[in-house]
């Protein structure tokens, strides 16, 4: 039987109930299909930055680099630890460390679920550049605390960063339906931008069979309301895909179905996986929390192990739940509730 070693990360808040149902469902899964996981649970949180001064230790690093995958729950405890330190000492480096520059988001609606929009029929995967770009950390603060104060914060964008994720986005595109949209502000933004849209022209020569589309990130963020199912393949830079994925997740019905996968495509370190929520402190205590964002996460997991179809059982088993109208509104069911749901269509 094959076995795969998994690093948990809960995290803070709702991280640590969400994981502990999409676990559930991960190993049923696997007993089905013949494979097992096995899980190392990592307390790398904010309350271990409060204990330890660290988010996680100095070799975690090297700690995750032995392990098929990593899933984790949420990171973030503001009241207690300043969202720029937890982001930057636990997320971030495990995404630049292992070199997870694909950020995959599937933004469709499950069936029972009702999204704002008029709209229904929509099926977006977003793409967004994840080790560099805007959220690349170059920069500084001079003369602070003075009437001269100066911040400067540099987006990073390098040609092999932005040709792989482009890239990238073409094979799925390719895989998919044949559209791509890229996303820039080459308007306003005359370097990184304009690189970028560039960089595109280039290799979409080299996918003919893909049709490319190039829009301003306002022109999308309105394309994705008024029309979402025009909508193939979108990839973006690294802030320009954070804000649209919290769009997309708005018009899934919420961030309680957002999933999310970090990947590192060529496999040379583990890929992470994880719900695009965050710790949300305020239902932290009440056991609320939906747990399908991080059990789609867990199957995207799955997929990416290799095991399609213990990934399609999970998928169908969640579908199986919101179509019962179990977790397709926020509250309204406790985490136990749907992942036994969930549970029960996965048999």
């Amino acid at each position: 039987m094959t076995t795969y070693k998994i690093a948990l990360i809960p995290g803070d808040g709702i991280g640590v109930p969400v994981v502990d149902a999409a676990w559930a469902v991960l190993e049923r899964a696997g007993a089905r299909h013949g494979f097992q996981l096995s899980a190392t649970r990592f307390p790398w949180s904010c309350d271990f930055y409060r204990e330890t001064g660290a988010m996680m230790p100095a070799d975690g690093i090297e700690t995750l680099r032995p392990f098929d995958a990593i899933l984790l729950g949420a990171v973030g405890w503001p009241a207690a630890v300043p969202d720029a330190v937890s982001l930057h000492g636990l997320l971030l480096p495990i995404r630049k460390a292992f070199r997870q520059y694909a950020n995959i988001r599937p933004h469709r609606l499950l069936p029972g679920v009702e999204g704002p929009l008029r709209k229904a029929g929509f099926d977006i995967l977003c793409i967004r550049e994840n080790t560099e770009g805007e959220y690349s950390g170059a920069g500084g603060r001079v003369h602070v605390g003075t009437p001269d104060e100066v911040a400067v914060e540099t987006a990073v964008f390098t040609r092999v960063g932005v040709e792989r994720i482009l890239r990238f986005g073409f094979e799925q595109a390719r895989a998919r339906r044949g559209k791509l949209a890229s996303v820039t502000k080459s308007n306003a933004q005359k370097h990184t931008m304009v690189f970028w849209d560039e960089m595109t022209q280039t290799i979409a020569a080299e996918y003919p069979d893909v049709a490319v589309t190039p829009y301003h990130i306002d022109a999308m963020a309105a394309r994705m309301v008024m029309a979402p199912d025009t909508l193939d393949v979108v990839v973006a830079s690294n802030l320009f895909g954070d804000i649209l994925t919290d769009l997309g997740a708005a018009i899934q019905g919420g961030l309680g179905f957002a999933a999310s996968a970090n990947i590192t495509p060529d496999r040379t370190a583990p890929s992470m996986f994880e719900p695009v929520h965050g710790s949300a402190p305020d239902i932290a205590h009440l056991g609320i929390a939906n747990p399908i964002a991080t059990i789609w996460s867990g199957a995207m997991m799955l997929e990416h192990l290799g095991e399609r179809d213990a990934a399609a059982d999970v998928m169908r088993a969640v579908e199986a739940a919101t179509a019962r109208g179990i977790g397709t509104r926020p509250g309204q069911d406790r985490t136990d509730t749907i992942a036994s749901a969930v549970l029960d269509a996965l048999g």
